[in-house]
């Protein structure tokens, strides 16, 4: 009989089974993002599908200031944000990711590789044009960002 309880039983694991692997199955490509900020050097590491793709000099909070600390996710990406806290200071290729708190290109990049922000993480614009547009491809729930010492 090519229908019974015990094959519709058995519907919900096949669909789970084809939603987790239906990528992989299909051919399409899977990217995870990892960025990771070490605040103690001042460099951005960026690793694709755990390949590493990029490490780029940064600047973030000088003192009297803070860059938070811990794991996020991006929650939104603005190609050209102005702060609405610094002076309508030019945000370009911001990818928010707590709060306030945004990567993004910086006009000041003589300061990269030290503490000078208001406690963004700045990048060299062509560096956070590339990292933006990777984050754009592959999603923001594909990517993860972590803060360290």
């Amino acid at each position: 009989m090519p229908f019974s309880l015990l094959s519709l039983r058995r519907v919900p694991a096949r669909l789970a089974v084809l939603f987790l692997l239906g990528p992989a199955m299909s051919g399409e490509a899977w990217a995870g993002i990892a960025v990771r900020i070490d605040l103690a050097r001042q460099t951005m590491e960026v690793d694709v599908n755990g390949a590493h793709y990029a490490t780029w000099a940064v600047s973030t909070a000088r003192p009297g200031y803070a860059t938070p600390v811990g794991s996020f996710r991006p929650y939104t990406l603005d190609r050209m944000h102005r702060s609405s806290i610094y002076e309508n200071a030019p945000m370009p290729y911001s990818v928010f990711f707590d709060g306030n708190f945004a990567i993004h290109g910086t006009g000041d990049i003589r300061n990269l590789g030290r503490p000078a922000s208001h406690g963004c993480v700045r990048l060299h614009p062509a560096n956070a044009r590339a990292l933006y547009t990777l984050i754009a491809r592959q999603g923001l729930q594909n990517t993860s960002i972590t803060i360290a010492y």
